[in-house]
């Protein structure tokens, strides 16, 4: 299909994903058929196939779709009074050409949100795949209903890394529309720049780190350059309650080291979309890649930085085990 193709627009990535898949339910499950047979284990080879290709149904079904709520409460010394108790929820990684059922997917994410009555969206980058056209008018209008302020970041898929034909479709201007597309629907995206949440006489700083293209064959690894810091918190006083929206979590320890960051949030990983859990935040093969991949850390100063799964799908429709994540957190001050 590659070689076949100009481009790859939307029904091309879409058709590639759901062959892949449908590679997986044909071969992973002979493999394990043929690991127990080769035991003599015939009939618990068998069983194992079947396990294998129940769980690509499920992780390609209720997997993909289920959202998951994650509540967690950040305290902090740093929190004026005035925004304790605040209420963030975290998105990411929604992958827009990727959806299935838009219509369904988004209205059941917007509905989730406005349940949890936030005070305001964070959301982290990846809103769209491939290029701009998939923040089409269906996805404006349903995105539209979040009801809570909306602030956001840029990851790798939004700066049209990913086209093919960038002589027709120039990934600059895709990135310009993917940043015009959401201001225009209410959102409001932070390029390397911090604004001030404020209430009553006390102010906290909001930062949005944009992915830089310029470090999209690094985009996995365990260390990044952190372009773009100097010009995102110039004049942001030391001291002031820092957050910050980061897509990838490798720019976490820089953040920090730069004295901001009391709560970090970041994408981009999705666990691989795929997590055996066992207690805490279980085990992916994104381990192997990423020091910081899914959930909560703390460092010894008591700042946290939270990676969120994501709700979107990228390579494989399906999320074995790493549903489809909505991060709820509480800010709190302690002393």
């Amino acid at each position: 299909m590659g070689l076949l193709c100009r481009d790859n627009p939307t029904p091309v990535v879409m058709a590639s994903m759901w062959l892949f898949w449908v590679w997986m339910a044909t071969v992973l499950p002979r493999l394990a058929f043929y690991a127990c047979n080769f035991f003599g284990l015939r009939r618990t080879g068998l069983a194992a196939a079947a396990a294998v290709f129940a769980a690509l149904v499920i992780g390609v079904t209720a997997g993909r779709t289920s959202l998951r709520v994650s509540r967690t409460e950040v305290c902090s010394p740093a929190l004026p009074a005035t925004f304790d108790g605040l209420r963030i929820v975290q998105l990411s990684d929604i992958h827009l050409g990727t959806i299935v059922s838009p219509g369904r997917e988004l209205t059941r994410l917007a509905d989730r949100v406005n349940a949890l009555r936030p005070d305001l969206v964070l959301f982290t980058g990846d809103l769209v795949n491939i290029r701009a056209s998939e923040l089409d008018s269906t996805a404006v209008r349903l995105l539209r209903r979040i009801e809570a302020p909306v602030y956001s970041v840029t990851g790798n898929h939004d700066v049209g890394k990913y086209i093919k034909d960038s002589l027709r479709h120039p990934a600059a201007e895709s990135l310009r529309e993917v940043i015009a597309r959401q201001r225009a629907m209410g959102w409001r995206v932070l390029d390397d720049e911090t604004v001030y949440l404020r209430r009553g006489g006390d102010s906290i700083a909001l930062t949005g780190l944009s992915f830089d293209p310029a470090l999209s064959e690094q985009r996995h690894d365990r260390h990044l350059p952190a372009t773009g810091l100097r010009r995102a918190f110039a004049g942001v006083p030391q001291g002031l309650y820092s957050i910050v929206l980061a897509h990838v979590p490798q720019l976490w320890e820089q953040i920090t080291a730069a004295g901001y960051g009391d709560l970090t949030l970041s994408g981009h990983v999705h666990a691989m979309q795929c997590k055996i859990r066992f207690g805490g935040r279980g085990w992916s093969p994104a381990a192997l890649l990423y020091k910081h991949w899914s959930g909560r850390y703390d460092d010894s100063a008591g700042r946290t930085l939270y990676v969120n799964d994501g709700t979107g799908c990228v390579g494989y429709p399906m999320r074995l085990g790493a549903r489809p994540e909505i991060t709820l957190i509480t800010l709190k001050r302690c002393e």
